[in-house]
């Protein structure tokens, strides 16, 4: 059966949709993670990755954004997904370019759209099996199914991949044997990603701690990953073949499917996983019920007053900040895929339409035009961290201020010209759920424009805009 438009007759993501159960699962992240290095090992889209993704840097903000995302292009309702699909198709055709080795990409191109829609079946099909719960010749065909009217959603055709399930075997088993490289993006997932992911936010004032489980988590889950992978592209890239690794790998996806089938299904569920590595989480879960009350007046001075101490007196390390901030893709530099990503969590945070969100990528422009004006005397494109630290707050603050105006105007969305609590907390949430409420001081907009731009000069520290952007 072909899919050639984003709509169907019958609703291949109704009450009994495969992916969707699959999607909400915490154990789905082991096939997401294999699906991620099978479509980093296809040339334009790893070059896409290297010049533009945030992956390496943060890691954990992507990890709740590709959740949301998939919840929304699954979403019951088809004007949610449609809204979804048309925002993905944004985002993707801001992606394109020439990399440093000189590799042309395009995100919205369709072969490379079909080859992660592609990876993401395989590898899904393959947790199951792993797992122990292979699926059965219905189910996989339907699981196709759904796959392809998901290719049918964000691209208008799901032509690119085969009608049917021997026909797509021989398209996957042909794009790993002619397609497929071992280039810079596979190296960085499997060596750097693993071994030096940052810690996730209930731990990051324990660094002592997490460095000691990073330790030992990162390798075995570099081997998991190999060790689950077909053999045919191992032998391609030229993996190693570590010893034990396959029985590793066996237990963790066998373990997986055992918490799966025998835990209460509240903690199996992605919901639950994000809250544990996120305190600030307001979700129901069994933990959430606990936090709830006694955490919310602690949350909301974190989110709408400074960080005490030192940062109240404007003292910011110009390294850190640039760090964790500013360098949004880590490769040492402020260029424009930094703010585009900044741009593109904002508008993700928000679910903006396209008149905002463009109102948004041209703010952030502009800001780009005037960096380049004032601190790239090169003309390389890109700025250092001494070159912004030395004379960014001494920059016109145009850009900066048109920003802070739109970003004003998204978040108001009643629009009486103040920025309350709600609105406030639905910007800088640091989950998946916008429950927390509560009373808080309006914020008027030239107050709000005052602080993010002291923030983004390096010159006052706030800590909901560090969440928001690290």
């Amino acid at each position: 059966m072909s899919h050639t438009t984003p709509r169907e007759d019958v609703d291949v993501f109704g009450p009994d949709s495969i992916l969707r159960r699959l999607v909400n699962e915490a154990r789905w992240g082991l096939a997401v993670a294999r699906a991620t290095l099978l479509e980093a090992a296809y040339p334009q889209i790893g070059a896409a990755l290297m010049e533009n993704s945030t992956f390496l840097t943060h890691p954990w903000r992507r990890l709740r954004n590709t959740t949301m995302s998939s919840r929304r292009i699954l979403d019951p309702d088809p004007r949610v997904r449609d809204r979804e699909a048309a925002r993905l198709n944004r985002l993707h055709a801001r992606m394109s370019g020439t990399s440093s080795q000189g590799l042309p990409y395009d995100a919205t191109d369709p072969e490379a759209r079909a080859w992660v829609v592609a990876t993401l079946f395989e590898s899904t099909v393959t947790m199951c099996r792993l797992s122990g719960d292979a699926l059965d010749a219905t189910a996989m065909r339907r699981l196709y199914d759904e796959h392809r009217t998901f290719l049918a959603l964000i691209d208008g055709t799901s032509d690119r991949l085969p009608a049917t399930l021997p026909e797509f075997w021989s398209y996957y088993d042909d794009v790993i044997e002619h397609r497929l490289q071992n280039n810079e993006a596979v190296s960085v997932i499997l060596y750097q990603l693993f071994a030096n992911v940052p810690a996730p936010p209930v731990l990051r004032g324990h660094p002592a701690l997490w460095a000691a489980g990073r330790a030992v988590a990162g390798p075995m889950a570099t081997a998991i990953t190999i060790a689950s992978l077909p053999e045919a592209f191992s032998r391609r890239v030229a993996l190693p073949d570590l010893p034990g690794a396959r029985t590793l790998m066996r237990s963790a996806y066998l373990s997986a499917a055992l918490a799966t089938r025998y835990l209460p299904e509240s903690w199996t569920r992605v919901d639950f996983f994000m809250e544990l590595l996120d305190p600030s989480s307001e979700s129901a879960g069994p933990w959430g019920a606990v936090r709830r009350q006694a955490g919310k007046a602690a949350a909301l001075v974190r989110l709408l007053l400074p960080a005490p101490g030192e940062d109240d007196q404007a003292v910011r390390s110009a390294d850190r900040f640039f760090a964790e901030v500013l360098d949004q893709t880590g490769d040492g530099y402020l260029r424009w895929p930094d703010l585009a990503a900044m741009a593109r969590e904002i508008a993700t945070r928000l679910n903006l339409g396209e008149q905002e969100e463009e109102r948004l990528f041209q703010a952030y422009a502009t800001w780009w035009r005037e960096l380049q004006t004032g601190l790239d005397s090169d003309g390389d494109g890109r700025v250092n961290r001494d070159e912004y630290a030395a004379a960014a707050a001494c920059l016109p603050s145009t850009g900066l201020i048109k920003i802070a105006d739109v970003l004003f105007d998204v978040t108001d969305v009643d629009d009486d010209e103040k920025i309350d609590t709600e609105e406030y907390c639905d910007l800088f949430r640091t989950a998946f759920h916008r429950d927390l409420t509560g009373s808080g001081d309006n914020y008027t907009r030239s107050a709000f424009v005052r602080q993010f731009v002291s923030f983004m000069t390096g010159q006052q520290h706030s800590n909901a805009y560090t969440e928001l952007f690290s």
